[in-house]
């Protein structure tokens, strides 16, 4: 077992920031912590690294303990955050060479981890001139640069533009390939998706539900989404009387909707039939599955990215 965490709160004055959280990681295996800021992830995470310790309860890594272990646990640990500094006029390789030297490890292993996360090009540029994806390879370089078993990244795409994120991203999946064991916080859908096999939804210091994503959507987000906004009085009830719907839901002030249904295609025909008959205005249609915001709204009454 990689991390065992049983029953652990951690309190700030009156903020309860983690509360009786039980988890169970094994070797190898891909987790993300999924939730909006303040709902526990980096606390948790900070605990899980020996930062920060539980008021209560126990953390076991690899079967050792921080309060015995730590300078074993040092070492098997790699940690990525959401922002690094380095020193700005030491170029990428020369970074890693002064991070590896404090593993005692080769610059062959540096010239490695270049290849690895993608900076060949920028091996001999400053930290200064590199850019805000750059910087985050290079911070997951020298997290990895000592082969940990567990690599632990806390909102390390925060900030980034879209393709710099897929970047990190398809780094990070070649790299799970080793066999080490991840831990993601993120408040990102697509990323924990992308990543990770297993999901956590975090709120307010609680694990509301965790799975795979189609465990998630199956046992909480039954049923596609037709939403829509019309002009005109929207003939609720007949709508709930369509085939296949399971809930329907219309603001008259702003006019937007949300029908829940089992099958898009069978209900979506019977839909826009309803609104041609009732002489009202469509302007504007989607459908889509549920996903794991829609979820997470359901539960806690929030969204992700608030």
């Amino acid at each position: 077992m990689a991390i065992e965490i049983r029953n652990v709160c951690k309190s700030f004055k009156d903020v309860n920031a983690v509360q009786n959280v039980n988890l169970m990681v094994e070797s190898g295996e891909s987790v993300a912590l999924l939730g909006p800021n303040g709902a526990g992830k980096t606390t948790l995470v900070e605990m899980i690294e020996g930062v920060q310790f539980p008021d209560s309860g126990e953390i076991r890594i690899l079967d050792r303990s921080w309060e015995k272990d730590e300078h074993f646990l040092r070492k098997q640990i790699g940690l990525a955050l959401q922002e690094t500094r380095f020193l700005e006029r030491l170029t990428v390789e020369e970074t890693l060479n002064l991070f590896a030297s404090f593993y005692s490890l080769e610059k062959e292993r540096a010239r490695e981890v270049i290849e690895i996360i993608q900076l060949e090009s920028k091996r001999s540029t400053w930290v200064l001139h590199l850019s805000g994806g750059q910087r985050q390879r290079l911070a997951l370089g020298v997290a990895i640069l000592p082969i940990p078993q567990i690599l632990i990244l806390d909102e390390p795409t925060t900030g980034l533009d879209p393709n710099a994120r897929r970047d990190l991203w398809k780094i990070l999946e070649s790299f799970k390939a080793t066999g080490t064991t991840l831990i993601l916080t993120t408040h990102y859908m697509e990323e924990a998706q992308y990543l990770c096999k297993r999901i956590l939804m975090m709120d307010q210091g609680k694990i509301l539900a965790e799975g795979s994503l189609s465990h998630l959507l199956d046992k909480f987000g039954e049923g596609d989404l037709i939403e829509y906004v019309i002009e005109g009085a929207f003939p609720t009830e007949k709508a709930e009387q369509l085939s296949g719907v399971l809930s329907c839901r219309w603001d008259e002030n702003t006019g937007e909707g949300r029908l829940t249904v089992k099958n898009i295609s069978e209900t979506l025909p019977l839909f826009l039939q309803l609104v041609e008959k009732s002489s009202i205005s469509l302007t504007s249609l989607e459908c889509r599955r549920r996903t794991l915001d829609d979820l997470f709204l359901a539960m806690s009454g929030r969204h992700l990215d608030d």
